[in-house]
């Protein structure tokens, strides 16, 4: 990794901004950027947030959301954690914590505000960006319509954007009302993932 790249990476790992409003939260934890791209990487996967699991152990998707991603994109584990060629970028680096009723609290918006143009501009190999789940949607793409609608226009973005609904298990009824996801989409992204993970070009 290049210095600056290097120094990006400790410098969002030393992030604090959160520190007030995690204490605040029913989980009371503490801040633990969740760090994971090198300026080389040609893949970027523009997520949400990490959960409980990836905040304990330190690693993106590291749980049934990210099981199920990897089985989307058609990437092994060694593959999907390969950081010269897999940038993970969520639009918070942090787990932002559960609400009184145990719901995921949403991204904080000052974390993208803070970091988000700044590690995109490191990135400079990007060729396919795959965004997961509304708030991805909305930083990369500007869009505020709903999730499902940006997914089902997924031919609009270009051969170089795939917007995917976010990968939980809460998504299973909606998967399975959209058969159109697994028979269009899921075989047009791992065509192109394979591409971009073995550095070949795109069709004409």
């Amino acid at each position: 990794m290049d210095a600056s790249a290097l120094t990006l990476s400790r410098r969002i790992d030393a992030c604090r901004l959160c520190a007030a409003r995690f204490a605040a939260t029913a989980t009371a934890h503490s801040p633990r950027p969740v760090v994971w791209f090198r300026p080389g990487a040609r893949l970027l996967i523009a997520g949400q947030a990490p959960g409980m699991r990836v905040h304990q152990s330190g690693r993106p998707f590291n749980d049934p959301s990210g099981d199920r991603l990897r089985d989307w994109l058609g990437l092994t584990p060694d593959e999907f954690y390969d950081r010269d060629r897999v940038a993970i970028v969520p639009m918070a680096f942090c787990f932002p914590g559960y609400d009184a009723k145990g719901a995921d609290l949403p991204p904080p918006p000052i974390c993208a505000r803070t970091w988000h143009a700044e590690v995109m501009a490191a990135l400079p190999s990007l060729r396919l960006r795959v965004l997961v789940g509304g708030h991805a949607h909305r930083w990369h793409l500007g869009t505020r319509q709903p999730v499902a609608q940006t997914v089902a226009a997924w031919r609009e973005h270009g051969p170089g954007v795939f917007p995917l609904p976010h990968p939980s298990w809460r998504n299973t009824a909606w998967l399975r009302k959209n058969p159109w996801f697994d028979a269009e989409v899921l075989p047009a992204l791992r065509a192109a993932v394979r591409r971009v993970m073995d550095d070949r070009p795109d069709p004409a």
